[in-house]
């Protein structure tokens, strides 16, 4: 999930663009349910096919609330609509949480939404870069030194024991296919379910690098809320992670209702091209949302937010130190 740099969204605070809802049959809210709003970020998309299908069928009514789901704007920051009230709720990684706290916005995660960090290093399948240590002296492409996208390859320099003045950092917008392509880059950053999918729909031979030997000292995407609405609306954010895990285990369970729902919302879903990119990205994805025995499961990993928060400071990413049990609490998870 591509974002836009936290500066941009902090500074427009102030300047919040007209909401741009889902282009799927949204239920008319009923006044007898509670209606946040959830932030989808940019694009509709089937990564984001667990929302569809959870108020397509039902399982955030069965839970008591009837949210409304919201795409962004192109020009609007990840979390300027939350910090000003027009959102409840918002995907976003848990770095970019723990950076905007850091900022000063009241955000705490409350369910795991991708339980491993997607982001990868991409090369050509016949490139001589073989490991982390092998982009030593190469060019490195990424949409700009924000984000996930950033983030990760921060991690996966020092995974290597490189530092920046290592390598070359070309910071290419949403360009990666034909910059690695062209030849104008020798490795993109990009995410496995995203990018690595494209390159491999438009024939393009690729292989991915993890940024990591080991586990990433990142946490992916979160569902995320602030500590005042949490702690007004209590019933409302449990049944919104109740009914978010719902509708993950339904998609992973049926992923062909899963196109079938996301049709409604992803535009040229209905098209055999289109069809066949959410298919292969709803593949891709499926791993994200399941621990490695398949099952689905929102618990955040308190002892993986306190690596996060000690690698975000000595990347220089934080100022300081965020405490991870003032961003991520599991009291909303329902009871297994």
């Amino acid at each position: 999930m591509s974002r836009k740099p936290l500066v941009v969204l902090l500074g427009a605070l102030l300047a919040l663009v007209g909401c741009t809802a889902a282009p799927g049959p949204s239920p008319s809210p009923s006044p007898a349910l509670p209606t946040p709003t959830i932030g989808l970020t940019y694009i509709p998309n089937v990564q984001f096919s667990p929302f569809y299908v959870a108020e397509t069928d039902g399982h955030y009514t069965e839970e008591g609330v009837q949210p409304i789901l919201r795409h962004h704007g192109t020009s609007e920051g990840l979390f300027t609509a939350i910090a000003a009230g027009q959102e409840q709720f918002v995907i976003a990684g848990g770095d970019e949480l723990m950076q905007a706290r850091a900022q000063g916005v009241d955000l705490v995660a409350v369910a795991t939404y991708f339980r491993s960090y997607p982001v990868v290093m991409i090369v050509p399948a016949d490139s001589p870069i073989r490991t982390l240590a092998d982009l030593r002296g190469h060019t490195i492409g990424l949409p700009g030194k924000y984000g996930e996208s950033w983030f990760g390859l921060l991690v996966a320099l020092k995974s290597a024991g490189l530092t920046e003045a290592d390598v070359k950092i070309a910071e290419i917008g949403y360009t990666q296919q034909p910059a690695l392509t062209n030849g104008r880059v020798d490795a993109v950053v990009g995410f496995s379910n995203n990018d690595a999918v494209q390159f491999a729909l438009a024939g393009v031979a690729t292989r991915s690098l993890p940024i990591a030997s080991g586990e990433v000292p990142l946490v992916g995407a979160c569902l995320i809320t602030t500590h005042a609405y949490a702690s007004a609306h209590p019933d409302v954010v449990k049944a919104v992670v109740a009914g978010t895990m719902a509708g993950i285990t339904a998609v992973v369970e049926k992923p062909e209702r899963a196109l079938e729902v996301s049709a409604h919302y992803v535009p040229d879903l209905d098209t055999a091209a289109g069809k066949a990119s959410a298919t292969a990205t709803l593949a891709a994805t499926k791993p994200l949302w399941t621990r490695d025995d398949g099952t689905v499961d929102a618990t955040l990993d308190e002892a993986q937010w306190s690596r996060m928060a000690d690698f975000l400071v000595s990347s220089g990413i934080t100022a300081n130190r965020q405490d991870p049990t003032a961003a991520m609490t599991n009291s909303f998870i329902p009871a297994r």
